[in-house]
């Protein structure tokens, strides 16, 4: 774990109705051994947000280029009905009930180019857009002078480049 998950964690953590996974292996086909049984990924951080009735699978990233989390995203989108199911049965998620969407936390001046390439998840290709439009939250706003470290209700203002749907 980086230093900037670990200042996401704290943040998310400062929330009392929000429960955290970290570097939760999410594993399509059940096996005993995830490197042998064929797509999975470590999320970041996998939350269960009580308040709201929702899970978040939390990327956190710093790269300029911001490949991983894009690739991270493209593999998702491509299997997101079985990457819910398997997340549901090895976590014992309430799924059916609960949606689950991606949490993603970038620096404030990459947030742009994340906006950019989320919409081009919307053009119609030869695959649908099947992973729903994530949260996200700039860096910056995790620092712990930022916010209330024992009751983090809600979150500070957004800055304007990130669209409405994406700020809750």
């Amino acid at each position: 774990m980086d230093n900037f998950e670990g200042n996401v964690v704290e943040y998310l953590r400062a929330d009392r109705a929000l429960f955290l996974n970290t570097q939760c292996c999410i594993q399509l086909n059940k096996a005993d051994n995830p490197d042998t049984s064929g797509p999975h990924w470590y999320c970041d951080i996998v939350v269960a947000d009580h308040r709201d009735r929702a899970i978040f699978l939390c990327e956190v990233s710093f790269s300029d280029s911001l490949a991983s989390l894009f690739k991270r995203l493209e593999d998702w989108n491509a299997h997101w009905p079985s990457l819910k199911s398997a997340l549901c049965r090895d976590s014992c998620l309430p799924g059916d009930c609960w949606p689950i969407r991606p949490w993603l936390f970038v620096p404030e001046h990459l947030v742009p180019k994340v906006v950019a390439k989320l919409n081009q998840f919307n053009v119609p290709a030869e695959r649908e857009r099947q992973l729903p439009e994530p949260r996200v939250t700039p860096l910056e706003m995790v620092l712990p002078w930022k916010y209330r470290s024992w009751n983090r209700n809600g979150e500070g203002e957004k800055p304007p480049c990130i669209p409405t749907s994406m700020r809750v």
